[in-house]
């Protein structure tokens, strides 16, 4: 055995070293953008008009933003459908009825036809009795390594629950719905328990664990599991369920549903899936994007200097010129890939954070919001090149409505997440009923070609 002492970099060497690498991989990681032009590439599968490349098809949901009249496109208020169901008939159906609805949208999202009464009821039932996780998890899974993330949390607990299925690799039908159904129920559970746990390891707070209640809600269980004393308003809960039913299904399009069907398509298991999907919703720039809206609507509201419409419109346009907030030339919440006049989410969700900020007596943060998002679509409009028009998103108001239902920041993406995780199921089972080709886009190279150069014939320069 050799007694020679290895090899090794210090700690600064090695912060050094990767730094120097870093900028290696990043400047031969470079594509001149005209190749794209060249190329007839459409970067993000999307062109300039926000049209997406087609990929595959869907029955699950359906969204349009323009409409073809005399052979002219015409931008239209967007329109969502699940399963064939308007998003704004859906919502007035079970509002108008004094239900919660997200557990008959999960039944239709599934299933693919809305509910009778008695099956609606039993598919509760179904899923309150799915609402508990194996003996011991919190205590051996989620308190054992304690996350600043709860997506981490997530993606990590769903990974873990494979090593308590007894059949986890299965791909049958009733296998996978199984599965599925279990981590719709446990996704509240999976969020908010590792959120108190980091709450108490991190921030030194109490650890307060509730059971959920099986004869509740999905939204009522959330509040229940959250609040210390597990009270809640009936219109807090109503307005939750409401959440949670507008960020349910956005078509197969999306980042997060696009990888459940890529990562279904090679026939691997439930949990490595929706894991995946986690990945996939927890980046900014998807389901994290309310997370931004509401750090930047607190800058803006903390700022001294904003006392008027006029300082709000010089401010939001230093925001655009990257030069205020996190300059990046952002205003978070203000346009979206495919809805040019109107986001419907953004449209129902507006009325109902109205109708919570007078129940919470804050009205003129509301009014905040309602001028910041009319002078950003201006501003927007004067100073972008746009090929297509500009509307707030669901993101806007969504992450208003959780800072007024006093949700933690922590648990915004989360949320993101316990809505979606019925379009996931959807598309996943949709993806293995009609099981072809794994799914592998293609790429053009435009690299150089080399010869190769032995090892000592190579230079540092």
């Amino acid at each position: 055995m050799s007694n020679n002492t290895p090899n090794i970099f210090t700690e600064a060497e090695l912060k050094t070293r990767i730094k120097s690498l870093a900028m290696e991989a990043y400047k031969n990681s470079l594509i001149d953008p005209s190749l794209y032009d060249l190329h007839d590439t459409k970067r993000g599968l999307r062109d300039l008009d926000g049209k997406g490349v087609v990929v595959g098809l869907t029955n699950i949901s359906t969204i349009f933003a323009k409409k073809e009249i005399k052979g002219e496109t015409i931008p239209i208020d967007g329109e969502l459908y699940y399963r064939g169901y308007l998003i704004d008939s859906l919502v007035k159906g079970f509002v108008s009825e004094g239900r919660f609805g997200f557990e008959e949208i999960s039944y239709l999202l599934v299933f693919g036809k809305l509910p009778t009464k008695q099956e609606l009821d039993d598919f509760c039932t179904l899923l309150g009795s799915y609402r508990s996780l194996p003996l011991s998890f919190v205590r051996d899974v989620i308190m054992k390594r304690p996350s600043v993330d709860m997506m981490n949390v997530l993606a990590r607990s769903v990974l873990t629950l494979y090593a308590y299925d007894d059949n986890p690799d299965g791909l049958s039908i009733e296998n996978i719905l199984k599965q599925l159904l279990k981590l719709v129920s446990r996704f509240p559970l999976l969020s908010v328990y590792g959120y108190q746990v980091y709450k108490h390891y991190h921030d030194d707070g109490t650890l307060v664990i509730h059971q959920p209640k099986p004869e509740l809600s999905t939204a009522e269980n959330i509040l229940h599991l959250l609040r210390k004393d597990s009270t809640y308003t009936p219109l807090e809960a109503k307005i939750l369920d409401l959440c949670l039913v507008l960020h349910a299904e956005h078509g197969g399009g999306n980042n997060s549903t696009f990888t459940t069907h890529v990562v279904s398509s090679t026939g691997t298991d439930t949990y490595s899936t929706i894991a995946a999907s986690l990945g996939s919703l927890k980046g900014p720039r998807h389901g994290g994007a309310n997370v931004k809206v509401v750090e930047m609507m607190n800058v803006i509201k903390e700022n001294p200097n904003i006392k008027k419409d006029v300082d709000l419109r010089d401010f939001l346009v230093k925001i655009l010129d990257k030069k205020a907030y996190d300059k990046t030339g952002l205003i978070y919440g203000m346009g979206h890939a495919i809805y040019t006049k109107s986001d419907p989410r953004a449209r129902i969700l507006k009325s109902f954070a109205k109708q919570l900020a007078q129940e919470k007596g804050l009205e003129e943060e509301y009014e905040l919001y309602r001028k910041v998002e009319e002078i950003s679509l201006q501003l927007i409009s004067e100073k972008r090149k746009i090929y297509k028009g500009v509307c707030a998103n669901v993101d806007f108001y969504s992450g208003f409505i959780y800072k007024m239902l006093n949700i933690p920041i922590e648990l915004y993406t989360p949320l993101f997440a316990i809505a979606r995780i019925p379009g996931w199921s959807a598309h996943r089972i949709e993806e293995i009923s009609n099981m072809g080709k794994i799914i592998r886009p293609a790429y053009n190279a435009v690299s150089d070609m080399h010869k190769y150069t032995k090892l000592s014939k190579r230079s540092d320069k």
